[in-house]
């Protein structure tokens, strides 16, 4: 995929370790060392939307990585990018990728290593909880209307906060499933904050797809994961407490059955 000119962003692609390939991005300005992101892909592979979302990052002032993890994958690529293939991954396939993301991070000298968090979006909503599982390193969880059916043995394993933001009309995740998934990081005692933002359908992020995005929201839910960031490196959820937090702005006539599939 060409790379495109981003502002504020450098950005080349790099093998992460025995031909995992994944895109890079890093700040033009500041001086590190920089905080990191590991960046997981939706079901679509690594596409435009992912490559935009780890440049913005790199405007931000942080370093992120964003590993193919179809790079071993024998399928038809072009299918997958366009969704009409789909990229099956064990547990274990994700951790492994996601691990190589984090393993290239934290050799960087650049990096700071006490300040990398994991992000997953759509399908990838678990990744970062199923690699904060077996890696004690991750510093924050970001999971974007994803993530809900995480099982009760790896939330128990997790040790980082977790940022969680959800659609009211996402057609995908219900909120009795938010609700659920809440259920069960208060259960394990882990410290949580969660956004449900009103009339959002599933995808709000993405601006390829314009029947889906949504600036303001975009713009705000950013503004809210930088200052999330911002608070947990400054020491918001200390070691041996859980706290949390739950925003949720939607109708009193909610139903899940009537959102509805935007292109």
């Amino acid at each position: 995929m060409p790379e495109r000119k981003y502002i504020g962003a450098n950005t080349s692609w790099v093998d992460i370790g025995e031909g995992t390939q994944a895109f890079l991005t890093a700040p033009q300005q500041g001086k590190a060392p920089f905080r990191a992101v590991i960046l997981g892909h939706e079901r679509y592979g690594l596409v435009q939307h992912t490559l935009d979302l780890a440049a913005k990052f790199a405007a931000y002032g942080y370093i992120c990585v964003a590993p193919d993890m179809a790079s071993h994958w024998k399928g038809d690529k072009e299918a997958l990018n366009r969704g009409d293939a789909r990229l099956t991954l064990t547990p274990d396939q994700i951790k492994y990728y996601m691990g190589k993301g984090l393993d290239y991070l934290l050799a960087q000298p650049q990096v700071d290593k006490t300040r990398v968090a994991a992000m997953g979006v759509c399908q990838s909503g678990d990744y970062p909880l199923l690699l904060n599982s077996v890696r004690k390193d991750v510093a924050a969880n970001l999971i974007f209307y994803g993530g809900v059916t995480t099982g009760e043995d790896v939330i128990a394993a997790v040790t980082a906060p977790i940022l969680g933001v959800f659609g009211e009309v996402d057609h995908v995740i219900s909120l009795d499933a938010v609700h659920k998934f809440r259920g069960n990081l208060e259960r394990h005692r882990k410290s949580y904050e969660f956004k449900v933002f009103a009339e959002m359908p599933h995808g709000w992020l993405n601006d390829t797809m314009p029947g889906r995005y949504r600036q303001a929201q975009s713009e705000a839910a950013w503004a809210m994961m930088i200052d999330f960031l911002n608070r947990v490196y400054a020491g918001a959820y200390p070691p041996g407490r859980a706290r949390s937090r739950f925003d949720s702005d939607i109708s009193v006539d909610y139903d899940f059955k009537k959102n509805v599939r935007l292109e």
